[in-house]
C-alpha cells in the first residue's frame, strides 16, 4: 500500500491535545440541554454506552456498569485508567459516586466479594468497597480501544497524520485497533532515534526501543496498551515503526530481527491519555467540569534509573 499518497484523516483532537496536553478535555463549559443531563448513574452509563457501545466489545471483556446501583443520583465522576482501591478512596474523597475507568475491575467474576484483608482478590475487594461506600464502578475497555476517539489519540499526541486503521473492525473500516500514520511534511524525514525522543518528551518516560536508531521512520503505526499480533500486521503492511504500549519480548525480538522497529511506551503510559478522553466524553454529556475529577496514576510504578542525578 502506498501510504505516502494517502490523505491524512482530518480531525480537531490533534490540535486540541497539542495545545492543552494530556488535559485536552479541560476547555471550559459545554452547552447542554436539561433533557440531556445525566441525573443518575444509569443515565450516565446509558449515554456513555451509546458512545462506546457494548457491541464493539471483545467477547471476553467487561463493559459499562460493573458494580453499583443505576438509580443512584449522580454526584460526580472520578476518572482513572485503573480501578484501584486508592482510586476508589480518592473518588469518595472528592464526593464522586462514579469511578469511571478504562480497565475493568475484573474480567473473570471474583469468587469472593469481601474486604481485601480477608484474602479476597482485588476485584472482589473493589466490588465490596464500592458498594459499601456507594461508588459505582463503570468502565469502557475494548469499546474505547476501537472508538473514533482512540483513533485520534496517540497520533495526535505525537503529531502524526493518520491515514488508516491497522486492524479495522469487520463492520466498520474507519475504526478498530491500531492507527496507520505518516509524518507530517514539516517533520519528514525523521529517524527512529528522533521519534523515540519525541515519545520521551510527550509522555515523560523513556521508552524501550527496538531496532536501528538511525533508520528512517516513514510509515508508523500506533497502538495503545498490549499490541498483541500487531507486529505481524505491521510487517505485512510495510510499517517501519510500531509505537505501542507493550509487546511480548520474544515477539518484539523476532519482529525487530525482521526489520520492524518498535517503541514500547509502557502499557499504562500509552493509555493514561484515555483519562482525558473519558473526562471529555462525560463533560459533553453536560456534567459540570467541577464534578469531573481526573485522577493521576502515573506513579503506580516507577523507573528508578530515570531518577538518577
Amino acid at each position: 500500500m502506498d501510504f505516502e499518497h494517502e490523505q491524512p484523516v482530518e480531525g480537531t483532537y490533534e490540535a486540541d491535545v497539542r495545545e492543552n496536553g494530556l488535559r485536552a478535555f479541560d476547555r471550559g463549559p459545554l452547552a447542554h440541554t436539561p433533557d440531556d443531563f445525566p441525573e443518575t448513574v444509569g443515565d450516565l452509563v446509558a449515554s456513555l454506552s451509546r458512545m462506546f457501545p457494548a457491541s464493539d466489545a471483545e467477547s471476553w471483556d467487561r463493559t459499562g456498569l460493573l458494580a453499583g446501583d443505576a438509580s443512584w443520583p449522580l454526584s460526580g465522576v472520578a476518572v482513572a485508567l485503573d480501578p484501584t482501591l486508592e482510586a476508589l478512596e480518592q473518588a469518595r474523597h472528592y464526593g464522586a459516586n462514579v469511578l469511571l475507568t478504562h480497565h475493568p475491575a475484573f474480567l473473570e467474576a471474583p469468587s469472593c466479594i469481601a474486604p481485601v484483608s480477608s484474602g479476597a482478590s482485588v476485584g472482589g475487594a473493589l466490588v465490596f468497597e464500592a458498594v459499601r461506600s456507594g461508588v459505582a464502578l463503570v468502565n469502557y475497555h475494548t469499546t474505547l480501544d476501537v472508538s473514533a476517539q482512540a483513533q485520534r489519540m496517540l497520533p495526535g499526541l505525537l503529531g502524526l497524520d493518520r491515514v488508516g486503521v491497522l486492524e479495522p473492525l469487520s463492520y466498520d473500516g474507519e475504526r478498530g485497533y491500531g492507527q496507520v500514520c505518516v509524518l507530517s511534511r514539516k517533520d519528514a524525514p525523521m529517524t527512529l532515534r528522533n521519534l523515540a525522543l519525541r515519545c520521551t518528551s510527550v509522555f515523560g518516560r523513556a521508552p524501550r526501543v527496538w531496532g536501528n536508531m538511525d533508520k528512517e521512520a516513514c510509515r508508523i503505526a500506533t497502538w495503545t496498551g498490549s499490541a498483541g499480533d500487531a507486529c505481524e500486521l505491521c510487517l505485512a503492511r510495510g510499517i517501519d515503526v510500531l509505537v505501542c504500549g507493550e509487546v511480548k519480548y520474544h515477539a518484539a525480538l523476532d519482529a525487530s530481527q525482521r526489520g520492524l522497529c518498535i517503541i514500547e511506551l509502557g502499557h499504562d503510559v500509552s493509555e493514561l491519555p484515555f483519562v482525558a478522553v473519558l473526562s471529555e466524553a462525560v463533560a459533553r454529556l453536560g456534567v459540570s467540569r467541577e464534578n469531573i475529577v481526573p485522577l493521576s496514576q502515573d506513579g503506580n510504578w516507577n523507573h528508578p534509573e530515570s531518577r538518577r542525578v
